[in-house]
Formats: structure tokens, sequence, C-alpha cells
């Protein structure tokens, strides 16, 4: 599995404006993972607009709502770390891509047990969207590569911190890089990538 780059929204209310933003940087992202306040109805609404702007359906992961999955014919979803529902959708749905969010290498063990589809593990550098917490250990960070699944680190990465990323990592996801950089820095930061890989 080659994936790159993941971007996230911001946790709020999302807007035309995020619909112009994301479809300008789409040919640079992998996927897109929706995780926001906003209520099933509002979500279909704001998913449908991005798809009336030719963003790529099969680009589009929703965080933990199977309804916008169903509603809106999507194909991928996401969950938080050891979300008790995933064994249910995965027997519900077969043809959906999983994936999960994970702080732990067990956790990381147990999603490679329940065949989900790649994991996002981090925070792997200080962020501001954690401000107290300290990023995992570099012994962490080792022990979780060890284990054959895709990982996608998140936190704390911009064009700055990218450098330093462990070697391992199957790509990269955030929010602030995706929500605030042109679609020239990120590809600036993507030649940056596949020169580290």
């Amino acid at each position: 599995m080659n994936i790159l780059f993941i971007a996230i929204t911001p946790y709020q209310d999302l807007s035309k404006s995020h619909i112009k933003h994301y479809c300008e940087i789409e040919g640079v992202i992998d996927y897109l993972l929706i995780r926001v306040p906003m209520n099933t109805e509002e979500l279909i609404q704001w998913v449908h607009e991005l798809l009336k702007n030719e963003f790529p359906k099969d680009k589009i992961i929703i965080h933990s709502d199977i309804k916008v999955i169903i509603r809106c014919d999507l194909s991928a979803i996401h969950f938080r770390e050891n979300d008790r529902s995933i064994r249910e959708i995965q027997t519900r749905y077969p043809n959906l891509q999983v994936s999960m969010s994970t702080h732990r290498k067990d956790a990381i063990a147990n999603a490679k047990y329940l065949g989900i589809d790649f994991v996002l593990f981090g925070h792997v550098f200080e962020t501001p969207s954690k401000p107290k917490q300290k990023p995992r250990a570099k012994t962490e960070v080792e022990e979780a590569l060890q284990i054959d699944i895709p990982i996608i680190a998140i936190g704390g990465i911009n064009q700055h911190t990218l450098p330093s990323l462990p070697n391992g990592f199957s790509g990269i996801s955030g929010i602030s890089i995706f929500n605030q950089y042109s679609k020239h820095k990120l590809m600036n930061m993507k030649e940056v990538w596949d020169g580290h890989v």
C-alpha cells in the first residue's frame, strides 16, 4: 500500500472555503479524512458540495459516521483507537476500507489482528493541538514500526520536521499543514518525502 499524504479537516463546521482549498490541493493528497462536529445531515450536504466540485469520491474518508458513508456512496471509514464498533462495521460492510487512530504499540497490533487497512500513529513531534502532551518516545516509534501494517505518522509534521521523521512510516497526515499550506508548498514537501523514503 503506497499511501503518502492524508489531509485531516479541522474539527469545526466546514464551509465553501474549505471545499475550494481541498479541491485546489487534491492532486497532492491521497485522502481527505473528514472529522468534524457537524451533524450527519450537515456533513452529507457538505460532502455533496465537495463532490459537485469534482473532488474524487475515492479520496474521501469519513470519521466513524456510517450513515454519511452510505448516503454519499463512499468507501472508506476511520475510527478512534480501539472503537468497539469496528468489528460490526467490518462484518456488515466488508468492502469498506477501514483505518484507525493509534497512540500505542498494542493498539497497532490490535489493528493488524482486526485486518485494518492502515493506522495513524502519533503524535510523533510536538504539536500545538496537544500542548501538554509529550510526543511518542523514539523507542515507542521504533517498536511501533516493527509491526507489519501501513503506519501513517501524525502530529507536528511540517516542512521543518519532515526530514527528521524516522524511516518506516508509509506516509504522513495532519490538520494544519494541509489546511494552511498551498498546493505548491505541499508539492515541495512531497519531494522532500520522496527523497526521505
